[in-house]
C-alpha cells in the first residue's frame, strides 16, 4: 500500500469512522485532516538535520458549518491532533511542540468551503552545531521561522523584558504572554466595535522575543503605521495599528 492510500485510510478510520454519521455538511472531517497534512507539508523549514513545521493550525469555517461542528468540536479537535501527530511522525517532520488545533468562523464563507492557517509558535531550538542567523546590513539579525520577519538584536532584547500594552479609546489593554485576538466578535480578546472590522480581524503573538502583528484574512485589512499589514511585521513602542476606523497604540512598560 503506498504511503498516500495508507494515510488517506487512517483518515478515514481515525476521524471520518467517528463522525460520518454527526456531520451533515459539506465539510468532511476528512476533508479537513487531508488538508491539515498538506498545509504541514507545504510551510517547512529546513535546518542541517531536521525538517520543522507549524504547531498551530486554525481552521475557518463558515457560520453554518461552524454551528453543526460545535457540538462534536472538542473530539473532532482531538482526532485532528492525533493525525498531524502521526502524520509528522511518518513524514519525519519535527513539531516544536505538541500541534494545536483551534476553530474560528468566517461570515464570508459559504457552506461547504473552509480555510486553514498555520503558524510556528516557536522558533526551533538553538544547536551548537547549526549556523547562527546571518547578519544583515550591519546588525545581528534574528529570524522567525513563521515567515519573513526580521528585527535587530537589540529590539530583541529591549522587547524580551518589558510587558505589552495596547492604548485604544483612552484604556490600557494588557497583552497577555500568549498574544491576543482582535476583531469585532466577542470571542477575541481585545473587542473592537467598528462595524469596518471584521468578526476576526488581526492577532499579536509573541516570536523571536518580538511581538508581532499579522492579519487574519480580514475584509479591509489592517494598516500599521498607514502601511498595509500584507505580512507579519514586529511591532515597536508608539506603533498605530489601523482596524478600520480605529486605531490602537503599541506600547510596552
Amino acid at each position: 500500500m503506498s504511503v498516500l492510500r495508507s494515510l488517506e485510510s487512517k483518515i478515514a478510520g481515525l476521524v471520518e469512522g467517528t463522525f460520518s454519521r454527526a456531520f451533515k455538511s459539506e465539510v468532511r472531517p476528512v476533508e479537513i485532516a487531508r488538508k491539515l497534512a498538506r498545509e504541514m507539508d507545504e510551510h517547512t523549514s529546513l535546518s542541517l538535520s531536521r525538517t520543522y513545521v507549524p504547531n498551530e493550525y486554525r481552521i475557518y469555517l463558515s457560520p453554518r458549518d461552524r454551528e453543526r461542528f460545535a457540538e462534536f468540536e472538542e473530539a473532532l479537535r482531538s482526532e485532528l491532533v492525533g493525525y498531524l501527530l502521526e502524520h509528522a511522525r511518518r513524514e519525519q517532520l519535527t513539531l516544536t511542540s505538541r500541534p494545536v488545533v483551534q476553530f474560528a468562523t468566517d461570515d464570508r464563507l459559504r457552506l461547504g468551503e473552509f480555510g486553514i492557517q498555520t503558524r510556528v509558535a516557536a522558533p526551533p531550538p538553538a544547536r551548537d552545531d547549526e549556523p547562527e542567523p546571518a547578519p544583515h546590513s550591519g546588525r545581528t539579525m534574528v529570524y522567525s521561522t513563521a515567515g519573513r520577519v526580521a528585527e535587530p538584536l537589540e529590539e530583541r532584547a529591549r522587547s524580551a523584558h518589558h510587558s505589552a500594552l495596547l492604548l485604544m479609546d483612552g484604556k490600557r489593554l494588557v497583552v497577555g504572554p500568549a498574544g491576543v485576538t482582535l476583531g469585532r466578535s466577542r470571542r477575541c480578546d481585545v473587542m473592537v466595535d467598528d462595524a469596518n472590522v471584521s468578526r476576526a480581524h488581526a492577532e499579536i503573538r509573541p516570536r523571536g522575543g518580538s511581538w508581532v502583528l499579522s492579519d487574519v484574512g480580514s475584509t479591509n485589512g489592517s494598516r500599521l503605521n498607514g502601511q498595509p499589514v500584507e505580512e507579519p511585521e514586529v511591532l515597536k513602542p508608539g506603533d498605530e495599528i489601523e482596524l478600520g476606523t480605529t486605531v490602537l497604540t503599541f506600547e510596552l512598560e
